[in-house]
């Protein structure tokens, strides 16, 4: 049995494992209500939004400083990722706030900034088609991937760098004041987990894709 396999057997249980914790352990929110189980799965997608981003930076880094395609791949494919977790992101959020904000979006500095970031890698994912030479689209997705990373931390303390309706317990490093139940607080790491193994098992897959891509295409090159 080979690692993506494993992967993917063992990111199923914990996913299975963890919806049923989030609706049959942690406590409903008592100003928010039910709504609130949204924010197990915000709150994943986010930090595995920000673990893809952070592969696609040091493999951007790895890539200039050692010139190996690998790193690009793993750059190229992190990113796909991270714009469809993120994009889970921009999605759940809105379905969260409409009954606790009783709107969709605000131009909030947590919303607005996570929009940037995911603009930023949609762009990075662009730029690399627009490019026609792969190794040029390579070496300026490495810079662009690595600048782009800034954003990040900038998404993560912006409820503490600005006022927001943003709820401050998704800080984990709040501890005491984060106003977190200590069930949820374990049903969140859990959720965090099995997101976490979901995106390792994704990466492994589309890494592999994406070398399978590359060598049916210098094939075809080879033929003509």
């Amino acid at each position: 049995m080979n690692l993506k396999i494993i992967a993917a057997i063992i990111s199923l249980l914990c996913i299975l494992f963890s919806l049923l914790a989030i609706f049959y352990y942690a406590p409903i929110e008592q100003t928010m209500g039910i709504v609130q189980k949204i924010f197990y799965f915000h709150v994943a997608s986010a930090w595995t939004g920000f673990l893809a981003f952070g592969v696609v930076f040091v493999s951007s880094l790895l890539f200039l400083s050692r010139k190996k395609e690998i790193f690009d791949t793993y750059a190229f494919c992190a990113a796909e990722i991270g714009v469809l977790f993120t994009s889970l992101v921009l999605v759940t959020g809105p379905l969260w706030a409409k009954p606790v904000w009783n709107t969709y979006w605000t131009w909030d500095p947590r919303l607005t900034t996570t929009l940037v970031l995911w603009l930023i890698y949609l762009g990075y994912l662009l730029l690399r088609q627009m490019i026609a030479s792969p190794e040029k689209a390579a070496r300026i997705a490495a810079v662009y991937g690595i600048i782009g990373f800034v954003d990040v931390p900038i998404v993560y303390f912006s409820i503490r760098l600005w006022r927001t309706l943003h709820p401050g317990y998704v800080m984990l490093m709040s501890g005491k004041n984060s106003g977190l139940d200590p069930r949820m607080l374990q049903v969140l790491m859990l959720s965090v987990v099995a997101f976490t193994l979901l995106f390792v098992t994704l990466l492994l897959i589309r890494v592999d894709i994406e070398k399978a891509t590359k060598a049916l295409s210098q094939l075809s090159k080879n033929l003509k």
